[in-house]
């Protein structure tokens, strides 16, 4: 699929992704594309934030590709079932293990257990060996659950601004391949 036939909504985690954040960058690159805006970035509540990003799925005038980050990766598999018809693919990044206490804050748990069954729509979940959030095996754990392809993206922290990920132009390009796959 090419961008231009596509809604692109990026959904942010936890705090939101500040203007250095790759996925605010990504986003004013691509002229479809715009951001799920939760009410409360510093206290998310997962049936708030699920509500508000099937909302805004619901208004799209295109095909849905979604693009998450950490806690929005969460939401968007909350979400998944609620979606499938109109989300064509979700590009998934650093997904927290809201599961694992010793990971996340106890505000974040409100997110768990993470779904385990297949998601309804083609997804890919690009994850670190080195993200605090998540460990390795688990990212590879929920990929197999949800059926999709995981990326290794090597050494790379939580792939966010704070682990050196500013614009992330590997992120890019991978992006344009499943893109082209879709």
């Amino acid at each position: 699929m090419k961008i231009s036939e596509v809604e692109t909504l990026f959904v942010a985690g936890w705090k939101g992704s500040g203007p250095n954040h790759w996925q605010s960058r990504w986003q004013a690159k691509l002229s479809t594309a715009r951001r799920v805006e939760q009410k409360d970035w510093e206290n998310p509540k997962l049936d708030d934030w699920v509500e508000q990003l099937v909302r805004d799925v619901e208004r799209a005038s295109k095909p849905v590709v979604l693009v998450a980050h950490s806690l929005g990766v969460a939401t968007v598999v909350h979400a998944a079932p609620r979606m499938q018809h109109w989300v064509k693919g979700a590009y998934l990044v650093a997904c927290p293990d809201v599961d694992d206490s010793s990971r996340v804050p106890e505000s974040l748990r409100d997110f768990g257990p993470l779904p385990t069954s297949p998601l309804p729509f083609k997804a890919q979940l690009t994850a670190s060996r080195s993200d605090p959030y998540c460990s390795w095996d688990r990212a590879q754990q929920l990929a197999g659950h949800w059926g999709i392809l995981l990326q290794d993206a090597g050494e790379s922290g939580h792939l966010n601004e704070e682990s050196g990920q500013g614009p992330w132009p590997e992120g890019l390009i991978s992006f344009a391949h499943f893109m082209k796959a879709l």
